[in-house]
């Protein structure tokens, strides 16, 4: 047996791995939604259907003719901006912002399209100048990435804008970006953050000074932050048990189901669940990374890094902002939080690792 056919059975093998951690996740979100929904049979259908429906979209597209994903990235990313601007004129207002958008036949958030087309975009862009980049392209790129970013955090929806401004700078990044350059727009982004304290709405600036002192107003702003700290200090090493945390099961814990179930997980499940938890998203993104290192072409290692590196975002800021470190932005914690929007968009991105990788093994073979 050659080097070349265990190598290639190996990765087999892993991707089936990377598919038993994905549902095994799903696992975990099943066990900790119902309970954080106190038993609502209704919602954890739904969130049943959610999960179903966006496995049958990763499996669409883990399958999808590779050359495809290179097709529709450019198109994709304007049929994306113009629903963006549409949101912005004819979407649908709720708690203060105007993000859904109702085409009568589907109500979807335009917004979470972005975070798959804009990484496809990006990375089509560079794959086809590969051999002429110049600074003119890396300026142009930046400009793609700030367009949709700008209409996201318009609507507002903060959380959204970074998921999406992340995804698009790891393609910047690791298409080679100069470091000059890349100081450059560190220094700028420094030199404005007082200036774009001015432009950030009021409950924006009140989340920021809520990480700074939640006991400053700890029945208000502080609330989450100071309940989601007390959920996970209790739930110890061992946990209180699946549907016996005092926190959530007496509704002490606002958004339990979405935002915050993290803090359900921990209360219930203790630190030997988190940290069960930690090696399945480990695993996940190690896979990516693994995936990315050996893609056949400049698009396709680019695309699976910002989808790998994007996953790591959307883990490391919920959790952050559950345990108090970050900001409350809105990001959900990836595929253990109700909403099938996100879940869709997560698996969406992850079969396209799995395309990339059936793609690689393809071109060797």
């Amino acid at each position: 047996m050659t080097l070349g056919s265990i190598r290639s059975i190996l990765l087999k093998k892993m991707t089936v791995s990377m598919l038993v951690a994905i549902l095994a996740v799903f696992g975990i979100s099943v066990l900790v939604l119902f309970s954080a929904s106190q038993g609502s049979w209704e919602k954890l259908s739904t969130h049943l259907v959610n999960i179903l429906v966006a496995i049958v979209l990763m499996w669409c597209i883990a399958n999808l003719p590779f050359q495809y994903l290179h097709r529709i990235a450019l198109p994709l990313y304007f049929v994306g901006l113009l629903l963006l601007v549409l949101t912005m004129f004819i979407g649908d207002a709720s708690k203060g912002a105007q993000r859904w958008l109702d085409l009568g036949f589907v109500r979807l958030q335009p917004s979470e399209l972005m975070k798959i087309a804009v990484p496809l975009t990006l990375a089509w862009y560079f794959d086809r100048y590969e051999k002429v980049l110049s600074l003119s392209n890396f300026i142009l790129a930046m400009v793609l990435l700030v367009i949709p970013v700008a209409l996201i955090l318009e609507q507002p929806d903060l959380g959204t804008a970074i998921l999406v401004l992340a995804s698009g700078f790891f393609i910047i990044f690791f298409a080679g970006l100069p470091l000059r350059v890349l100081l450059a727009f560190v220094v700028l982004f420094l030199l404005a953050l007082p200036f774009a304290w001015e432009f950030l709405h009021e409950y924006q600036r009140l989340r920021v000074l809520t990480l700074l002192n939640p006991y400053a107003d700890p029945l208000g702003s502080g609330y989450h932050t100071i309940q989601s700290a007390i959920a996970l200090g209790s739930g110890g090493f061992f946990g209180k048990g699946w549907m016996n945390g005092t926190q959530s099961q007496l509704n002490f814990l606002p958004e339990g189901s979405t935002d915050f179930i993290f803090a359900v997980f921990g209360e219930e499940f203790g630190l030997l669940g988190i940290l069960v938890l930690g090696v399945l998203y480990g695993f996940i993104i190690y896979k990516g990374l693994f995936i990315a290192s050996l893609a056949s072409t400049l698009f396709a290692r680019l695309v699976a890094i910002s989808v790998t590196l994007t996953f790591f975002i959307y883990a490391f800021v919920n959790i952050g902002m559950v345990t108090g470190i970050l900001p409350v932005v809105g990001v959900p914690l990836p595929l253990v939080s109700y909403g099938g929007t996100s879940a869709v968009t997560l698996l969406l991105g992850l079969g396209i690792l799995m395309n990339i990788d059936k793609n690689r093994r393809l071109v060797q073979t």
